[in-house]
């Protein structure tokens, strides 16, 4: 999908910016405060955050509906930016501390990475899809945020040079227990990711302890498999 960066708010007419203004209110309220967030960091991000300037131009008069929203077209390796309120909770999920060194995998257009730069400290956006990165660039360098690097890289392999992180968010669906990643915490810290077994997605937390890092399921929620994440189809003969 070819990018159009959309217009600076202040760029547009008065009524289109009350009405956006509005819906990210309606968002909040409607969506992600119901679904139990309560970390004022992701609540107050998300008021604030013009998520139409996230998705395709097209897609900008529903930058606020409660689902999933197609970043790239269908097939393997498609991108959604996650529903507001399961970004949220996927977040929450975290528990990302103010001067966190934290890995942001599959950032896409930076929605996610915009959040979290008012969470931790440090923020790596890790993005294999090059029009989704220099995306996301562009969308973080025109909100003036500079504690994110966004970094061309596959997925899977996270970012090595980067590491060790306090907190790692995989932005979306994996089928493999990712254990490149875990390498790449410190020891207490956290990643979280949208795991999937026998077709049921659960938002999984996974938390070093010295050598080992055992998951919790917090809830249940779909996402599509990001690029590097499914598992291996069995040889059959």
């Amino acid at each position: 999908m070819r990018y159009r960066a959309p217009q600076y708010e202040t760029d547009v007419p008065e009524t289109t910016m009350v009405d956006a203004a509005t819906q990210r209110l309606n968002m909040v309220e409607g969506q992600v405060l119901p679904s139990d967030v309560t970390d004022r960091r992701i609540l107050d991000a998300m008021r604030r955050l013009p998520r139409e300037r996230f998705v395709p131009e097209a897609l900008t008069d529903i930058a606020y509906t409660d689902e999933a929203l197609p970043l790239t077209g269908e097939g393997a390796g498609r991108r959604r930016l996650l529903a507001p309120r399961t970004q949220a909770k996927l977040l929450q999920l975290a528990d990302i501390n103010a001067g966190d060194r934290v890995l942001d995998v599959g950032c896409a257009t930076g929605y996610s990475a915009a959040i979290l730069a008012g969470m931790g400290g440090t923020i790596i956006a890790l993005e294999c899809d090059e029009n989704l990165a220099d995306a996301a660039r562009a969308n973080l360098a025109a909100l003036d945020i500079k504690n994110v690097e966004v970094n061309l890289a596959p997925l899977a392999a996270g970012s090595v040079n980067n590491a060790p992180f306090d907190a790692i968010v995989i932005e979306g669906a994996i089928e493999v227990v990712p254990d490149d990643l875990l390498d790449q915490l410190k020891d207490g810290g956290r990643l979280v990711a949208i795991l999937v077994q026998d077709g049921v997605g659960t938002a999984t937390l996974w938390k070093r302890l010295g050598r080992s890092a055992d998951p919790w399921g917090a809830f249940d929620v779909a996402a599509p498999v990001l690029p590097g994440f499914a598992r291996k189809a069995a040889f059959a003969l």
